[in-house]
């Protein structure tokens, strides 16, 4: 083994199995709604409509505090900032076992939303400051596990939990809340215990591998030329950032869309709760693999464009495909090519910022993209739920997302032609002066 795959193989020991933990239970928190509504709608009085819409608050709450959560967690440091998003996410989770109806629904919501903005494009940043460029596909890759794990996870757990009905007068989808945001609130010491804010902080790093690490991530910054602006909110406004967000949106408006929707179109196939917890898994056991095998195709061949376009197309034909089939059996297969489609077209997408960003830009840059590229998390759900309640069927919905899908391949193209078909970039990373 030489010393650059022992020191990235420390790192990636050390720090993503713990990542991967927070964020599992982050995305367990915000998707288990989709259980919940099996039978929450009917308890408090929530129309499909309704649903899409409060669902969809999530992403809005995200949006508007994204941005100063990542610059706050570059001036606390990420384990600080990261135990005291847990702590306020968790508690809010129990809390939406609470909700007596619309209003109360859209407002828990919402503050979910807020209180759990800057945790995954805070871990984003987080390993920019770990990992060399060419080593952050795969390391993506592994992070981003955990989105398919947790919705793997969330279906059993919650067909489970839901039917815990009637114990200590509760109905099931509050046993689901209350259940699922406890770990996060006791995660938060061990965030504190474990996590090192940068390499210069991490003790189990040797002074050699720490100075190797440092200098190659200094080299990263002169071969990309990297920008650092005097004032990190000017990366708000640059033209790389903002179509980077756009090229985001397609991917997010899909995987949220199909996420929070999923159990309502597996209970159609017909089953228990828990039965349409297991079936809900399947096609997240297809985005681990796709996971696991394309970031390092696309690491290994340094194509980042290519495999997007291809990812992209292929979602949209699973979501169309979906749609369009009457069995039960060739759907649940569409949506398996869905899911290797969606996940790893997140973990591509995320290698892209950090190739021309840095430092407090680079935060700045990759909470903007998350945040605008969340909208999607909005527009999909109670897109699906409008067009649900307009005809009636989940089909609509489903061809929506396929175009949605198909106009991931424009941008990219676009993406490509505007950020790469270009000049060589200038060598030395660049400081941006105040104006």
């Amino acid at each position: 083994m030489t010393a650059e795959a022992r020191i990235i193989r420390t790192l990636t020991l050390r720090l993503i199995p713990f990542l991967i933990l927070l964020y599992l239970v982050a995305f367990i928190d915000r998707s288990a709604v989709g259980f919940a509504k099996l039978h929450m709608n009917a308890d408090i009085g929530l129309s499909d409509l309704a649903y899409g819409f409060g669902a969809g608050l999530f992403f809005i709450g995200y949006f508007i505090f994204e941005v100063p959560s990542n610059l706050l967690l570059e001036r606390f440091g990420a384990r600080r900032w990261f135990a005291r998003i847990l702590i306020t996410w968790g508690l809010i989770t129990v809390g939406m076992a609470f909700v007596t109806g619309p209003y109360s629904f859209y407002v828990m919501r919402f503050l979910l939303g807020a209180a759990e903005a800057g945790f995954f494009p805070g871990v984003l940043y987080y390993i920019t400051r770990w990992y060399p460029v060419r080593h952050r596909g795969k390391v993506l890759g592994f992070f981003i596990l955990s989105q398919p794990i947790a919705l793997m996870v969330t279906g059993p757990l919650s067909g489970a939990l839901l039917g815990m009905d009637g114990i200590a007068g509760l109905h099931g989808w509050q046993w689901l809340f209350i259940v699922i945001g406890l770990p996060a609130v006791a995660l938060a010491w061990p965030t504190l215990r474990i996590l090192p804010d940068t390499p210069k902080d991490a003790a189990w790093l040797a002074e050699a591998d720490r100075n190797w690490l440092l200098g190659e991530l200094n080299k990263d910054r002169k071969e990309y030329g990297q920008t650092e602006h005097t004032n990190p909110l000017k990366a708000l406004t640059d033209r790389r950032v903002l179509l980077l967000a756009l090229l985001y949106l397609p991917s997010t408006l899909s995987t949220y869309g199909l996420g929070l929707w999923l159990p309502t179109l597996v209970h159609q196939f017909g089953g228990s709760d828990l039965t349409t917890g297991f079936i809900s898994a399947i096609p997240y056991v297809f985005g681990i693999i796709g996971l696991l095998l394309v970031p390092r195709s696309s690491d290994r061949l340094n194509d980042r464009y290519g495999h997007l376009t291809c990812l992209y197309i292929l979602g949209s034909a699973g979501l169309f495909l979906s749609a369009w089939l009457g069995s039960p059996v060739l759907q649940l297969a569409a949506l398996c090519m869905t899911a290797f489609s969606l996940f790893s077209v997140t973990a591509i997408f995320w290698v892209l910022p950090g190739r021309f960003l840095t430092g407090a830009s680079a935060a700045a840059g990759i909470a903007l993209i998350n945040s605008f590229g969340n909208l999607g998390g909005y527009i999909g759900p109670f897109g699906i739920g409008a067009l649900k309640e307009y005809t009636g069927t989940l089909s609509s919905g489903l061809y929506f997302l396929s175009a949605v899908m198909i106009s991931g391949v424009l941008l990219t193209y676009i993406v490509y032609r505007k950020l790469e078909k270009k000049t060589p970039a200038p060598q030395g990373v660049v400081i941006e002066q105040a104006s």
